[in-house]
């Protein structure tokens, strides 16, 4: 049964998804760690940033000459550190406010391999996170607290384009940023190997912990003939392709995911995510039948509350997917009546897909 947040959840969720958005990190070169200093080449003083790069290492780069202007960045800097370290403690504070309000968490695991993907650039070079961790920072956004069962797991799947995505440039003379998710995971120290692939010819897609269920997915769209995965270069990684899956990574929208501090990550759009778990319903085999119980569920839950509070999102996210083709269209339609079945408490929100999808 789904379940209202409280009016003083929502605000403190709100609250700390406007300091999350407004952090002066985000896209901005003083959320790197690193420190100034100074060396003299040729006997002119000149200033050097270094930093630590995401998921390992250290780099060294060229501000400029010593001079005034040069002299104002370093200023800039220790200014905008400290108005974030500011910004960290009252996030860090509201987070402890959530979770005393009985605001469900993240695992403590998999807010730190979130925390490692969003410090190594992932999120803003256009990845996003999919599946049912989604799910559950869907209902932080809608207001909601979805049943147990239905978001409970260790896996973490995060989707992204083989080609450039939506990026943020840091705003400096650094180098561009790369997502080295293999180096990320591997400095988290918590066992993270790559999962061998099927044929030993192709580079892994899925990282996991020995002994653990805890395992990181990289995904990416593909066309009807694509089956090897695909290399993505600012992620130094290959993902595995599915079909379909770009009609779910269209104008994604951020979410906070709570543990102690909070990380933001970018997830589906709620109709989207919700239309194409009926989609996917109707595409798996027959030894994942467990799975498409789950797909069902979390689209019913989803599409009852989007009815009620989001009308227009479902119109859209039915019109996106109408563009898809008719072979798309018959499936999600399926989907629906089966979700339907399975849950009648969302039979209304079902008609207005059914409805909207023609």
């Amino acid at each position: 049964m789904i379940r209202r947040l409280g009016q003083d959840t929502q605000t403190m969720h709100a609250e700390l998804m406007a300091l999350l958005l407004a952090d002066p990190g985000r896209g901005h070169w003083w959320q790197l760690d690193g420190s100034f200093v100074r060396k003299v080449v040729k006997g002119t003083p000149y200033v050097y940033f270094q930093y630590s790069l995401p998921g390992g290492g250290k780099l060294q780069v060229a501000v400029g000459a010593a001079s005034p202007e040069v002299d104002a960045i370093v200023a800039a800097y220790e200014t905008g550190r400290r108005e974030r370290d500011g910004d960290q403690e009252r996030i860090g504070r509201l987070a402890s406010m959530l979770s005393a309000s009985g605001h469900r968490r993240v695992t403590h695991a998999v807010a730190r391999v979130l925390k490692a993907l969003a410090d190594a650039g992932v999120f803003r070079l256009g990845g996003v996170l999919v599946g049912t961790h989604a799910f559950r920072l869907l209902g932080d956004l809608l207001g909601v607290e979805w049943p147990e069962g239905t978001w409970t797991t260790e896996d973490i799947d995060v989707a992204g384009r083989s080609e450039a995505g939506h990026e943020l440039d840091i705003e400096v003379a650094t180098p561009r940023l790369e997502a080295d998710v293999p180096s990320a995971l591997e400095n988290l120290r918590m066992g993270f190997v790559p999962v061998p692939a099927f044929d030993p010819d192709h580079p892994s897609t899925s990282f996991k912990v020995r002994g653990k269920q805890l395992r990181v997915d990289l995904l990416t769209p593909a066309s009807d003939r694509e089956q090897d995965p695909v290399y993505i270069p600012r992620f130094r990684a290959a993902a595995a392709p599915i079909k379909h899956l770009s009609l779910l990574l269209q104008q994604p929208v951020p979410a906070a995911a709570v543990n102690g501090g909070a990380v933001l990550v970018a997830v589906p759009q709620p109709a989207a995510f919700a239309l194409h778990k009926l989609l996917v319903s109707q595409t798996r085999s027959m030894v994942q039948q467990t799975k498409v119980v789950k797909d069902l569920q979390q689209a019913a839950l989803l599409l009852e509350v989007l009815a009620e509070d989001r009308p227009d999102d479902l119109e859209e996210a039915c019109a996106a997917f109408r563009a898809a083709g008719p072979s798309v269209v018959a499936k999600v339609v399926r989907g629906a009546k089966a979700a339907a079945k399975r849950h009648p408490e969302g039979a209304t929100a079902v008609d207005v897909v059914t409805a909207a999808l023609g």
